[in-house]
């Protein structure tokens, strides 16, 4: 039995309907990789039973395993709001958000978060960032002006396969530089508590202060 075998037999099960869209996932969708599997939909829903969010904004749904288990930890009358830019994602993800235990607390939008955010007049009390690696900073300054005082950001993929650790000059494509570019602008935010947690490739937990 390896370390992350003997993990996951001593965490919650993840729930058969779970189980059914990460096979699909990796059946039918090009980079089943990036969907955030067993440990960390664990981790995300347990999260929200902690900080107990009234709204949650996602950026990057991809096949929606993340904003199921986002969804799973909410409280009545919470609302996660999940977007996805990739309009070719629709056909498959919305029918398993849609027919899920939890579609009444999901809210799937189609387009790009950096101009449909500002524009919805919600406060967020926590947000999950897992798009474009390249745009992280982008996404990180506005969800901070929609996020409550006390509110947390969890950014995804902060370890990047440990490309992080590369020279500029030696490893220079732009979602690497984008994600180290990112890390090092939250390290001196003064602004916010953050830290990084190695799970999986990386999740960087930031609280507004």
């Amino acid at each position: 039995m390896t370390l992350d075998e003997y993990i996951l037999a001593h965490i919650d099960s993840e729930s058969d309907y779970l189980k059914a869209l990460y096979r699909a996932t990796h059946v039918k969708l090009l980079r089943p990789r990036m969907a955030s599997g067993h440990l960390q939909g664990r981790m995300l829903k347990m999260f929200v039973e902690m900080i107990r969010p009234k709204n949650i904004l996602e950026i990057g749904t991809y096949s929606g395993y993340s904003a199921l288990c986002l969804a799973e930890g909410l409280s009545e009358g919470g609302m996660l709001h999940t977007f996805e830019i990739n309009d070719e994602q629709e056909d498959f993800t919305r029918p398993w958000l849609e027919k899920s235990p939890w579609a009444e607390k999901i809210t799937f939008h189609i387009g790009d978060a950096l101009e449909l955010v500002p524009q919805m007049g919600v406060q967020f009390d926590l947000a999950f960032v897992d798009g474009d690696k390249r745009r992280y900073i982008d996404y990180y300054e506005m969800v901070f002006e929609h996020l409550s005082p006390g509110g947390y950001i969890i950014a995804d993929n902060t370890l990047w396969d440990g490309h992080v650790l590369e020279s500029d000059t030696h490893y220079t494509d732009r979602q690497t530089l984008g994600i180290k570019a990112f890390n090092d602008l939250v390290a001196k935010d003064t602004r916010v508590e953050k830290v990084i947690l190695p799970l999986r490739d990386g999740l960087t937990i930031i609280r507004k202060k």
